[in-house]
């Protein structure tokens, strides 16, 4: 195939992945970028095996039946609690791809260029951060092996800095004397051992930053594997993946008024047990879910505010039944959405997609915090940093100036929760204990079941 269709092939794929990403910013059109997304990687592969000399077309084919099988596999049997595990995955296996394609390199051209050994270098230090740090990341989320909260050990900012600088010491290294290449293998490993120690210290709670990180960092490092294979392609869609992921960094760290070197080594969430006596110790009004149909049956507005206890307990079509039930009564009924409430980017929308809430039920943070003054009651399901009112008059609270949903100020707040231990930050929520708060302890799917069939009542 000419080589110039080749390139004209690539620049079509790229435009249909600018309009995937475009399309993905909203719910309504997510799906559609999706499909948009596919349809330009499947251009961008074929124009790959058309414009190279392949070895072997068994092993292509292998590739694409295992791959089909796997990814077939997934689909249908991972549930959408468990898409942020998946998601992590997806990025470290983007990172693999592109390490293994830059070992071969290395291994195979023993006499490279200096800018050839450069770009090997780079896209070997991401690509298997990328991978260790993804590892980490779905064993945290997945809680095996690793639990969820921070773990710390001393000098550890320090030993992942000498980590860094050891890495790049050896990409300048490689880079002066391109012929060492056996340089890769110490590099890969502390690459490996970098991943981990940059991960181990972050709190589940800050896992959407993690994610939509790492998933830059698999953009970075096919951009880069790119160079090194001359493919305009991989460079374009790796181009693409990198900055979007960063601005979608960039946008989960302002949501919580926090910088991104803060949520790689604060260790933000560890709970410390002195908070939880003195939550266990605070008066609270304690509600039935028949006191809160009650409430909600005299309300003409109701929010409902979910967070990651309604991903756990799986109650995101309880939920839509409970809308339904409200909206049939001539109840104003819509979900507040926090930026990085649950455990990835978009969360929250995701499981409410699944259970086919309608999209114009979905306000953001900014637009539904108007609406809260003249709220009647408001329904919290499982959030708890991302309601806490500390964030705004607490100086010495660790989520003090983060933007929070201001539930505090609807008429009636209930907080569907099983205890009052602390959330992610590890502190008491002060919404707890408010004259307009009550608390309804319990499973959250179970709890708005029963809040259905008193409703029916």
């Amino acid at each position: 195939m000419n080589q110039q269709w080749i390139e004209l092939a690539y620049v079509a794929a790229a435009v249909l992945f600018i309009f995937a990403l475009k399309a993905m910013s909203s719910p309504r059109t997510a799906r559609r970028g999706n499909l948009i997304g596919a349809l330009g990687m499947l251009i961008a592969i074929v124009s790959t095996l058309l414009s190279r000399g392949v070895v072997s077309w068994h092993w292509i084919v292998i590739g694409l039946v295992l791959g089909s099988a796997i990814g077939a596999y997934l689909a249908t049997t991972v549930k959408m609690t468990g898409m942020p595990q998946m998601v992590a995955m997806f990025n470290g296996m983007g990172g693999l791809a592109s390490g293994l394609v830059v070992l071969v390199v290395a291994f195979s051209s023993w006499r490279m260029a200096s800018y050839t050994a450069f770009t090997v270098g780079v896209s070997t230090l991401i690509g298997w951060v990328t991978l260790t740090g993804s590892l980490v990341a779905f064993a945290k989320l997945q809680g095996f092996v690793l639990s969820g909260k921070p773990l710390l050990f001393p000098m550890q900012k320090l030993a992942n800095l000498g980590l860094l600088l050891g890495c790049v010491g050896l990409i300048a290294l490689w880079t002066c004397l391109p012929t060492w290449w056996w340089l890769v293998i110490p590099l890969l490993l502390m690459a490996c051992a970098l991943g981990i120690g940059f991960t181990i210290p972050i709190g589940g709670g800050d896992m959407p930053v993690v994610i939509s990180l790492l998933n830059s960092y698999s953009g970075l490092a096919a951009c880069a594997t790119g160079f090194v294979l001359g493919n305009s392609g991989l460079i374009i869609a790796g181009a693409l993946v990198g900055a979007s992921g960063i601005i979608l960094t960039r946008i989960m760290c302002a949501a919580m008024n926090r910088s991104l070197l803060n949520v790689l080594f604060a260790g933000v969430g560890v709970v410390t047990p002195a908070g939880e006596d003195q939550a266990e110790r605070k008066p609270v009004t304690s509600w039935t879910a028949q006191d809160a149909a009650i409430c909600l049956e005299n309300s003409s507005r109701v929010v409902i505010v979910p967070g990651y206890g309604m991903a756990v307990a799986q109650a995101q079509h309880a939920l839509r039944e409970l809308a339904d039930v409200l909206v049939e009564s001539g109840i104003d009924v819509t979900y507040g959405i926090h930026e990085v409430a649950g455990r990835m980017p978009g969360h929250m929308n995701v499981l409410l997609a699944e259970a086919d809430v309608p999209y114009e039920q979905l306000l953001d943070r900014q637009s539904v915090n108007s609406e809260f003054d003249h709220t009647d009651a408001v329904l919290v399901i499982g959030a708890n940093d991302v309601v806490n009112p500390a964030a705004r008059s607490d100086k010495t609270s660790p989520i003090y100036g983060m933007p929070i949903l201001d539930v505090d100020k609807a008429g009636t707040v209930m907080v569907c929760k099983r205890t009052l231990n602390p959330g992610f930050a590890g502190i008491d929520n002060e919404l707890f204990y408010q004259d307009n708060t009550a608390m309804i302890f319990g499973d959250a799917k179970k709890t708005v079941t029963e809040i259905i069939a008193a409703l029916k009542e």
